[in-house]
């Protein structure tokens, strides 16, 4: 059964009326196709007109919708001879991170990314997406096993944040996710990031600090969620849907600011309506942004990436 988000109910009904009269047709054998057409093109039209609208704290409840693709859905469509790689070689494995080898269009990879699970039983086990200090060290490892032996970095980013609570601070999480972000910077090798979902504060940069930083079109992308900003500066997280507003959260205006390098268009309805088509967009964009990256060296492409996160201060746009 598909999951409708609150501002989704008046396409809910025309959905549920027009399966209703299938329903309808295939027991009596009932001729209703003039009317199914017309109420199918009604809820296309419906959606196509609210989902061109859609204000910020929208598009935050399209980038968490439960249906939406995952880390691993992108993964096991678009990598080959997957391997998956666990532990940071220091405490514990932090399934919130997965992180692993394979290949893509032909090309061996290591590949990245949270993964906040489908149901209840694997959102527990991988923490709902958001990682540990072990995740992060986790990712630091592969990334430096990257550059060590030359293969391009792929990682997709869907998370809330990294994990606030007290023992992952005891263990350093904060210094944890400074290293992650400093191997990504400093990988001599190509590094293409997609936030798939959500893209929040530093749990979601310390996997994104990448030569080319892909956004789809309803993912959000931000330094605090919406809930955690209203309750900081109205003390009230009902006011979330304007601090969205005041975030600047959306692909549309992080491509503005040039914080990300593209934004991929979602199918009608957002990805979790077409899943293989999102997936297999993503996956022509990663392509395209990566086939000229394996061109240049290592030195070029730290110099560049560094060179392309320190712009963003210089403008003022952060």
């Amino acid at each position: 059964m598909r999951h409708f988000l609150e501002f989704e109910k008046p396409i809910a009904e025309l959905e549920g009326k027009i399966e209703e009269l299938r329903r309808t047709t295939d027991a009596g054998g009932i001729d209703v196709a003039d009317e199914v057409g017309k109420l199918t093109d009604k809820a296309e039209a419906l959606l196509r007109q609210t989902y061109a609208k859609l204000s910020p704290w929208q598009k935050t409840l399209v980038a968490r919708h439960p249906d939406r693709p995952k880390a691993l859905d992108y993964v096991r469509a678009l990598v080959t001879e997957w391997t998956p790689l666990a532990g940071d070689r220091a405490y514990a494995d932090d399934a919130a991170v997965v992180a692993g080898l394979g290949r893509f269009r032909g090309h061996a990879v290591a590949v990245l990314g949270t993964e906040k699970g489908r149901d209840t039983e694997s959102r527990v086990k991988h923490n709902f997406g958001m990682a540990r200090p072990e995740g992060y060290r986790k990712a630091r490892r592969v990334m430096d096993l990257a550059g060590r032996f030359g293969l391009p970095i792929l990682s997709f980013v869907d998370t809330a944040g990294a994990f606030p609570g007290i023992e992952a601070e005891a263990r350093g999480q904060a210094e944890a996710i400074a290293r992650s972000i400093e191997a990504g910077l400093d990988a001599p090798v190509p590094f293409i990031a997609t936030i798939i979902g959500e893209g929040g504060s530093g749990g979601a940069i310390a996997l994104a600090a990448a030569d080319r930083v892909l956004m789809l079109e309803h993912a959000v992308y931000s330094v605090i969620s919406p809930e955690g900003c209203a309750s900081i500066l109205w003390r009230d997280s009902a006011q979330a849907p304007t601090a969205a507003e005041a975030l600047r959260m959306t692909a549309e205006d992080l491509r503005k600011l040039a914080l990300v390098d593209q934004v991929v268009p979602e199918p009608l309805g957002g990805a979790h309506r077409e899943p293989a088509a999102i997936i297999a967009a993503v996956g022509e964009r990663i392509w395209t942004c990566l086939e000229p990256l394996l061109e240049l060296d290592g030195a070029t492409l730290r110099a560049r990436r560094r060179e392309k996160f320190l712009e963003m201060g210089r403008a003022g746009v952060v």
